[in-house]
């Protein structure tokens, strides 16, 4: 009986030994996953939108509500909040109205000493309301609609180039009935012009997020200090300590005889940096601390750049 008995605690010794053992490797597994889902996270890209234009056939009075919001306004507004919701990107207030063109936008932004990544520049190309009747002998019912059609422009603002443009349209309707003097009535409903902009952004806002973050997300060097390197970037964007980036050095610039555009060349890859701190207030003036893990960086930082 004493044998049995010994064997039954030891047996439940090398168990619970066992079982804090899978315990502890479990946990360092957890951790190591959780490092290498840091690795995976998404760094946030810089976007500014500017006001939407007014392309429709309608005078521009027509694109006014009774608060005077032009309805180009509603449409960045919304745009704006739409791609702030995804947590992929930085906003930034539009830029003026009247430049429209994207030679006239990018040239605002360097005025301004702001640095985004995209420039997305739109218009409300089309917008319309209507309100139906039908009165029958013992009913009557009023229908109001409101139909809109955004076009959107993305620009990457490091080439001045267009690299996706879109089209959305969108309707919103509310509908009210009476039966032998009994139901719902309405007035005019604003609210329609919202919704009628909100479904037609719907339509184009996927593609935009996917044209937006299919790129790696770049930064750049900005000065090295006692043996680490200042880059542009912080908290705000996604930087953590312990996340490590790429160095490359930039590409040859070339002329495509055929298009007679300019082509930056890939990079080489030269060293690897692991964030160790950021510092910064909001995101115009966040920077980061980082150390060499691997590789080599020059004297000169201009030659390069960072990805993730």
């Amino acid at each position: 009986m004493k044998k049995v008995i010994l064997c039954f605690v030891l047996s439940m010794f090398l168990f619970d030994h066992s079982h804090a053992t899978d315990n502890v490797i479990n946990a360092k597994g957890t951790q190591l996953s959780s490092d290498s889902s840091h690795q995976n996270v998404k760094l946030k890209r810089k976007v500014a939108i500017a006001r939407f234009s007014n392309e429709t056939q309608s005078g521009v009075s027509f694109l006014t509500n009774n608060s005077g919001d032009r309805i180009g306004k509603q449409a960045s507004d919304i745009l704006s909040a739409r791609l702030t919701d995804t947590g992929y990107f930085l906003m930034f207030e539009r830029i003026d109205g009247d430049k429209i063109s994207s030679e006239q936008m990018l040239s605002s932004l360097k005025e301004s000493g702001v640095s985004v990544d995209y420039l997305i520049v739109g218009s409300v190309s089309e917008f319309g309301r209507s309100t139906e009747s039908d009165t029958g002998v013992f009913s009557r019912s009023k229908v109001q609609k409101a139909y809109a059609k955004v076009n959107v422009r993305l620009i990457e603002v490091s080439t001045g180039r267009i690299i996706h443009s879109e089209e959305g349209a969108g309707e919103a309707l509310t509908e009210t009935k009476k039966t032998m003097g009994v139901g719902s009535s309405a007035g005019f409903d604003q609210s329609l012009t919202d919704k009628a902009i909100s479904a037609a952004i719907s339509k184009l806002t996927s593609n935009l997020v996917e044209n937006m973050t299919s790129k790696p997300w770049r930064s750049y060097l900005l000065a090295e200090q006692d043996g680490s390197y200042i880059l542009a970037g912080g908290d705000s964007q996604g930087l953590r300590a312990g996340l490590s980036l790429r160095v490359f050095s930039n590409g040859v610039t070339i002329k495509n005889p055929q298009s007679g555009a300019m082509i930056t060349l890939p990079g080489k890859e030269v060293a690897s940096i692991s964030i160790l701190t950021t510092f910064g207030e909001d995101e115009f003036n966040e920077i980061s601390y980082a150390q060499v893990t691997e590789g080599k960086i020059g004297d000169d930082l201009t030659k390069y750049y960072i990805v993730k």
